[in-house]
This record gives structure tokens, C-alpha cells and sequence, in this order.
């Protein structure tokens, strides 16, 4: 492929400017459930790093005293709720009722008075309570970790900048099934939608949040 004549690029065109991270942050874990995680689940990833690295966000999310939420998702028996959704991407039956797929990880299992909320589609925010739970808290940033990248992770980072939330996607903390379209997504979040950082900025922005 040859370069486009007359393009500038991104910087150029003035995507990827910084915003801050506020002052009031909320953490927000994304479908961390055994179908990714475990061998020989249809949705198995091959590796575990983001779940190590969410487990340490999540536990440095705790010390700090912000909220902490989670995600799930499940369908009922024949997946009316998911729509054209659940028809296209057929591993989404592993979440159909209370199957060993949808359960959390243990390393990032909700603690009591952490909100889980159940979804049908991608987004975090799309039909649930989200949106109103975080203004409810005063909420200026949504700290972002889970899977997958490429499908609601990228999701969650746009509706959050959508309704008025800086998204601070976790680079280390999140992942997908395959490299591509992981870090074809980190790029464009961070071109146009939020920010990405490694785990140790995130620590230590925790580090210096006060509630």
C-alpha cells in the first residue's frame, strides 16, 4: 500500500490531544469472566497478563476508596435480549443463563457494595445504570480495564467520553484475542476517544487521588 499523497498525519490533522485525568475517578472492570481466561472456553484468549494487571489496579482502586463497578453479561434461554448481537457473534451463548463462563475471576471478583451490572451488548453504559451511578457519585473519570479490547473495551471508552466522562483505558490491564485488532484499538482510543496509559502511571495517579 502506498502512503496517500497529501495526508497529513494524525498530529497533523490534530488527533491524540491529552486530557487530564479529574480529580474524581471511578474504576470500572469489564467482563472479566471465565470464558476468556479459561483453556478450552470458546472465548479463551491465551494469556492472563491483563488479568494480573487488573488485579493490581482494581486492589490499588480499593486503597484509594473510589467506586469500584463491574460488568457481566448474560441472556436468557434463545438470546431475544441480545438482539441482532447475540445472531452474529455465536460464542455469546456461553452467557446464556448462569453457565461457568459468565462467573468472575477470582482475582477480580466483586467485593460487597461493588454494583455489578448485567449488559447484553457491548458497551458498559448501553442499557444499564452506569451513566446515572457515576454522576450520582460525582465522577469526572472512568478508569477502564477488561475485555475485549477490540469489541467492549472500545465501546465502553467511547460511550464514556459520550456522556461526559474522561475514559483512562488501563494499556496492561485489558485484551483481546489476537494482537491486531488489540492494538489497532488502543491506537484509535487514544487518537480520538480517551487515554491509554501503562499500569504504573494508573498506580500512580491512584496514589495521589483523595476521597
Amino acid at each position: 500500500m502506498t502512503a496517500r499523497e497529501g495526508v497529513q498525519s494524525d498530529a497533523e490533522a490534530g488527533f491524540g490531544r491529552r486530557l487530564t485525568p479529574g480529580a474524581s475517578p471511578a474504576l470500572v472492570v469489564v467482563d472479566m469472566v471465565r470464558a476468556y481466561f479459561e483453556p478450552g472456553e470458546q472465548l479463551y484468549m491465551g494469556l492472563d497478563d491483563c488479568l494480573l494487571s487488573a488485579e493490581r489496579v482494581l486492589a490499588a482502586a480499593r486503597r484509594a476508596g473510589i467506586p469500584v463497578l463491574h460488568t457481566t453479561v448474560s441472556f436468557v434461554e434463545g438470546g431475544m435480549d441480545g438482539g441482532y448481537f447475540f445472531q452474529k457473534v455465536g460464542a455469546l451463548s456461553v452467557f446464556v443463563g448462569d453457565q461457568p463462563g459468565g462467573r468472575p475471576m477470582p482475582q477480580v471478583a466483586p467485593l460487597p457494595g461493588e454494583p455489578v451490572l448485567v449488559k447484553q451488548y457491548a458497551s458498559a453504559f448501553f442499557g444499564t445504570s452506569l451513566a446515572s451511578t457515576l454522576r450520582a457519585q460525582g465522577v469526572d473519570t472512568v478508569i477502564v480495564v477488561g475485555v475485549s479490547t477490540s469489541g467492549c473495551i472500545r465501546a465502553t471508552a467511547v460511550d464514556a467520553l459520550q456522556h461526559g466522562f474522561i475514559p483512562l483505558v488501563v494499556r496492561d490491564a485489558v485484551g483481546d484475542r489476537a494482537d491486531g485488532p488489540h492494538e489497532a484499538n488502543l491506537f484509535d482510543i487514544q487518537a480520538k476517544y480517551g487515554e491509554v496509559l501503562g499500569e504504573g502511571a494508573v498506580l500512580e495517579y491512584l496514589g495521589g487521588v483523595t476521597r
